[in-house]
């Protein structure tokens, strides 16, 4: 092998001509390659014109006729129903699964085959979850010591203990609260059961919120006369006597809390006058994530696509037939 390199003394610059030769070559089967594609474009722009714009139409027909959208439903489980709306939302999918338009129709909803599916998924907020039990920061503490914190606040049995719950709900085309949305509520608060907790909490709530008015006219009435008797005379005895005993300072701020208490009782109530209460709702939703929302784009590439396939595949049998029939002769 040493004598061969002696012998040899110019193979490296050789062999580098030979590297260049063949990027060259590479270079030009590229520009032979672009050329070939863009005569091809060009012998063919009426046809590849003619298949864009049939594409393109075909796909917008079809994304007129058939738009999914999503409806998503903002709700608030009261009474610890949360556990209810989730079998109730397990039930509701599998009908819609199903394509049980008959049950759809029997709880008031005016186009049950425009439904396509419905889920249920909590609105995650792990501050709030901490903050309103001490227990479940520990909870948290102790799974987090098991697993991933992130995937243990996405699971069932956590999704569960989140005050907001989000519905979605999956149509063929628009629609609208009545058609729709106000069925579907109706249905998911229909329980004799809640209906009942729902009228005792809402008594419960209406007498506590009485007898803190009753206890604020107490207290009005408790000034009124102090103010009346001895606010003319502020150098009386008897008014700092009572100054003194009444503490007017803590019956005001009692009077004060009183008053920020029956304004949380009242929102308290509107909060739980259903079962599972909507906080908001987002209507019509197009989905842009399936392949549907995006057909005027796609179609118009397959047609082309296939169009460029047949000519290659035609090409490509017509050369080697010819081979064929030469070695043949």
């Amino acid at each position: 092998m040493s004598v061969q390199k002696e012998n040899n003394p110019e193979n490296p610059e050789i062999d580098l001509l030979t590297v260049f030769g063949r990027i060259g070559d590479f270079f030009e089967w590229i520009n032979t390659l672009l050329f070939r594609i863009i005569r091809f474009f060009v012998k063919n722009a009426i046809a590849v014109a003619v298949l864009i714009v049939l594409g393109f139409g075909i796909g917008f027909l079809l994304e007129k006729v058939n738009r999914n959208y999503e409806q998503k439903i903002i709700v608030a489980p009261n009474f610890k129903s949360t556990e209810y709306l989730y079998s109730k939302i397990e039930f509701l999918a599998s009908k819609a699964a199903l394509r049980d338009t008959l049950f759809f129709k029997s709880i008031g909803i005016q186009k049950p085959s425009s439904i396509v599916s419905i889920a249920i998924e909590p609105i995650v907020d792990v501050y709030n979850l901490m903050n309103k039990n001490g227990e479940n920061v520990d909870l948290l503490q102790l799974m987090a010591q098991n697993g991933d914190l992130k995937s243990i606040i996405k699971e069932t049995t956590t999704n569960k203990n989140y005050d907001l719950q989000t519905i979605t709900i999956k149509t063929l085309g628009s629609v609208t609260v009545n058609q729709t949305i106000e069925p579907l509520l109706n249905y998911l608060n229909t329980s004799s059961y809640f209906d009942t907790y729902k009228k005792i909490n809402s008594q419960n709530i209406s007498n506590n919120i009485k007898t803190k008015e009753a206890t604020i006219l107490q207290i009005d009435a408790i000034l009124d006369q102090f103010s009346g008797t001895y606010g003319n005379h502020p150098n009386n005895e008897k008014l700092v006597y009572y100054n003194e005993n009444l503490n007017l300072g803590t019956v005001i701020k009692t009077k004060d809390s009183l008053v920020n208490q029956i304004d949380k009782l009242k929102i308290e109530q509107y909060n739980t006058d259903k079962t599972i209460k909507e906080r908001g709702v987002v209507l019509n939703i197009k989905n842009n994530k399936s392949i549907k929302g995006k057909l005027i784009f796609i179609l118009p590439l397959v047609f082309v696509g296939l169009f460029v396939l047949y000519h290659f595949f035609t090409s490509f049998y017509k050369k080697q037939s010819l081979k064929a029939n030469l070695k043949l002769k």
